[in-house]
């Protein structure tokens, strides 16, 4: 039987915020949380032990690219992801769906699924609802994501609805390869594009299979983030209150904020990794670009006020020499800043919802931004 159950904890009086705990049989999960995301079974640039210290409760991956590379069947034959990525706390997988999407011509969707060729050898395959769960349940993946079809923007009002519909018939499908009670939850994901009628339709339909968690799927995908935090403000209060609610591929420091403020429980991006590796860090005051002249000399921690193990031992000249120099070292340190800010930013949040500051906690990460900018944001 299945150990996941979601437990809300507190709601803030002044917004959708809410504070709440995730079961899961390999450890419980606080929310509101930031989930790391380990594509190919690791978090690029940092180890698992790390990832531990600083506070990631529960990390990403992906099934279109272990499927591809190094295969489920053998990552199952292996003992499964969490002993061949050496994580023993919660896995949620991503279905594939948004990487499909992302092929754009090698790929074609019908009915069954979505035909496309690998990025990695060019081989063809089909990737069907079915399909899917299997592989995210040989990974033994903790919480599965549905099968559905990412919507790009903008794009036409009947192809938004003829794909809606299509992602919930494969999410039924999903459901009935995946039962409730399985050691693995299954979450649904609600599609409808920049719709509100669309997305109304699409939580109805996935309220109607039940899922043991909601996400919304197809935002951050190149639409305003005025009109992302609309979609937001107005689909998570028509999830159910007692599940989790997860928005997908979201997003900066300020989308988290917002979308907490919102009603959002979860949250992954590749942003704050893939910042790090290209010399982009994230601090209370604000974005730093290392790689800028202005810091080679500059002997200040990269942010005064954080207690990670960059910010207490390093200087932000010795990371702009990092960076310049190409070293390997240079990501390695990025990304541990960078996860640990999203890491204490979460639990700041989690901390001003249990105290019922989450306004005030609001309104100062702002006005820090605001009074710094002209120092620090490029």
């Amino acid at each position: 039987m299945s150990a996941f159950k979601y437990a809300l904890l507190q709601q803030d009086t002044g917004s959708q915020a809410r504070r709440g705990r995730i079961t899961t049989s390999r450890g419980e999960i606080e929310t509101p949380a930031f989930m790391p995301v380990g594509t190919s079974a690791t978090v690029k640039g940092i180890l698992p032990e790390a990832l531990k210290e600083i506070g990631a409760q529960i990390v990403l991956a992906n099934t279109y690219h272990l499927y591809l590379r190094p295969g489920h069947k053998l990552i199952q034959q292996l003992g499964g992801l969490h002993k061949f990525m050496h994580w023993d706390r919660p896995i949620l997988t991503d279905s594939g769906g948004f990487q499909v999407f992302s092929l754009g011509d090698i790929r074609k969707i019908t009915e069954e699924g979505a035909a496309f060729q690998s990025h990695v050898d060019g081989s063809k395959h089909m990737l069907t609802p079915e399909l899917s769960i299997e592989i995210q349940l040989a990974l033994g993946s903790d919480i599965v994501m549905v099968f559905d079809e990412c919507i790009p923007h903008p794009a036409e009002r009947s192809y938004i609805s003829e794909s809606t519909n299509r992602s919930a018939r494969w999410a039924k499908r999903c459901r009935e390869v995946l039962s409730p009670g399985s050691s693995s939850a299954l979450f649904g994901i609600v599609q409808g594009g920049m719709e509100l009628d669309l997305r109304k339709q699409s939580v109805e339909q996935l309220r109607e299979i039940g899922f043991e968690g909601y996400a919304l799927g197809g935002l951050s995908v190149g639409e305003e983030t005025s009109l992302m935090y609309d979609m937001m403000e107005y689909s998570l209060p028509l999830l159910p209150i007692d599940h989790p609610r997860y928005v997908m591929g979201v997003g900066t420091p300020e989308n988290l904020i917002e979308g907490v403020a919102r009603g959002c429980d979860m949250f992954d991006c590749v942003m704050p990794t893939r910042n790090a590796r290209n010399g982009l860090l994230f601090t209370t005051f604000g974005k730093v670009s290392i790689k800028q002249a202005r810091y080679r000399d500059d002997e200040r921690p990269l942010d005064p006020d954080c207690q990670c193990y960059v910010c207490q031992h390093f200087s932000r000249a010795y990371l702009r020499h990092l960076y310049v120099s190409k070293e390997v070292l240079a990501s390695v340190l990025n990304t541990h800043h960078n996860l640990y800010y999203y890491q204490q930013l979460m639990a700041g949040i989690r901390q001003s919802l249990e105290d019922g500051t989450f306004s005030k906690f609001r309104k100062d990460f702002y006005h820090k931004r605001e009074k710094h900018s002209l120092n620090l944001i490029d």
